[in-house]
């Protein structure tokens, strides 16, 4: 139990994480991963290199210790991660194994003059109480899922019935579970967890379900990423007929039901969790506006389905941006897209509902330039390909 002389030494190490958590928490990783092979499958190891998982996970302890007497006010990042854990699986016995190494690395990195005894079982105490509250988290969505129609827990097997190429660096896997059961329905905007074992090594994904819920199967849309060792091995190495293991949809990024303006925005293969949500949204009869940014027509996947779709219902309007447009392209615009075409496409009205998805330079920008543009923080939504990261 966190008692009340815990708080306030967790709390006083605020300044000291805000100057210096990177290093801790790039410290904690490498002795885990290096420590605890059994843990690895569950981080990305681009992500590490990259440091993106240092940074990400030193915002999130950052933002924990901030708030630790109003937990409250942590807002929607309890949700990101519970999903993500939920999506890959994550185990109450992997916690102890986090708990030691994180415990450790606030001895190494800060030294003994700093981390006394005292301050490291505040932090242990501060730990346990927020395992325990991800732990009951997890519990019930894993019980849930599990209960429900077509639902199940941990791995399951489905057979890849369908490969498309949807651009030069798209490829769609149309999946059935290899029981022939039902599968789960899950929510536009959600993602699932898959493993694969990629030469000898077991790896976890998340990867964005790009079609609406059929409750016969899954349709994933992935980017052929450069030394992306399971994007690759997707697309070089899984043929039709082939079994792949996923865990259940998982993900808090879903489209919520109202009659508001929508608008959809993304970059990338951001475009793939905004496609079942188009499709969730069209037969309401709300005003939609699709706008989709990309490098050119070359990568741009999914063209041809949203061209159909504004062609044949009028309340859909589809803007695209390339950054690098060939003469008959046929492109709304060209470049980076700015808060200035950003404002002429949106709805008169920015009593919108706006959801965003793509790379995190895109990400910033987009999200900068909805607060400009007047758009309500509380009907802004959006989610990340890696890692939760501030978007300052």
């Amino acid at each position: 139990m966190l008692n009340e002389r815990q708080r306030e030494i967790v709390k006083a190490t605020v300044p000291l994480l805000e100057t210096g958590g990177e290093a801790l928490t790039t410290h904690f990783y490498q002795i885990m991963l290096a420590e605890h092979p059994e843990v690895r499958p569950l981080f990305n190891q681009a992500h590490q290199q990259s440091g993106a998982q240092p940074r990400a996970l030193a915002n999130s302890v950052l933002m924990y210790a901030k708030n630790i007497d109003r937990l409250e006010n942590l807002g929607s990042l309890p949700a990101q991660i519970i999903n993500k854990h939920v999506a890959l699986q994550v185990q109450p016995e992997h916690y102890p194994v986090v708990g030691a190494c994180l415990l450790r690395a606030i001895r190494e990195v800060l030294g003994a003059e700093i981390a006394t005894d005292e301050v490291i079982a505040a932090w242990a105490a501060a730990y346990q109480q927020l395992a325990d509250i991800l732990i009951g988290a997890e519990r019930a969505v894993y019980e849930q899922t599990a209960a429900a129609e077509g639902g199940w827990r941990g791995a399951r097997a489905f057979k890849l019935v369908q490969k498309q190429a949807e651009s030069a660096e798209i490829t769609s896997f149309y999946l059935e579970p290899v029981d022939g059961g039902a599968v789960i329905t899950h929510q536009p905007g959600q993602y699932i967890g898959l493993r694969a074992v990629v030469d000898g090594v077991e790896q976890r994904r998340n990867y964005s379900l790009s079609a609406a819920s059929n409750g016969k199967s899954y349709r994933i849309s992935v980017k052929r990423e450069a030394g992306g060792k399971v994007s690759n091995y997707l697309h070089d190495s899984v043929h039709v007929g082939d079994t792949l293991e996923l865990f259940p949809p998982a993900g808090h990024f879903t489209l919520q039901s109202n009659a508001k303006p929508l608008v959809l925005i993304s970059g990338g293969v951001g475009i793939t969790p905004t496609l079942p949500m188009l499709q969730a949204a069209l037969p309401t009869g709300r005003e939609i506006t699709f706008i989709h940014c990309a490098r050119d027509r070359g990568v741009h996947a999914f063209r041809e389905k949203i061209d159909a779709l504004a062609a044949s219902h009028s309340q859909l309007t589809r803007r695209y941006c390339y950054d690098a447009a060939m003469a008959g392209d046929e492109v709304d615009a060209q470049g980076l897209l700015s808060t200035e075409q950003l404002g002429e496409w949106l709805p008169a009205s920015r009593d919108a509902d706006v959801y965003f998805l793509g790379p995190r330079g895109f990400m910033r920008s987009v999200k900068q330039s909805l607060s400009t543009l007047g758009v309500p923080d509380a009907q802004v939504h959006y989610e990340f390909f890696g890692p939760a990261e501030a978007l300052a």
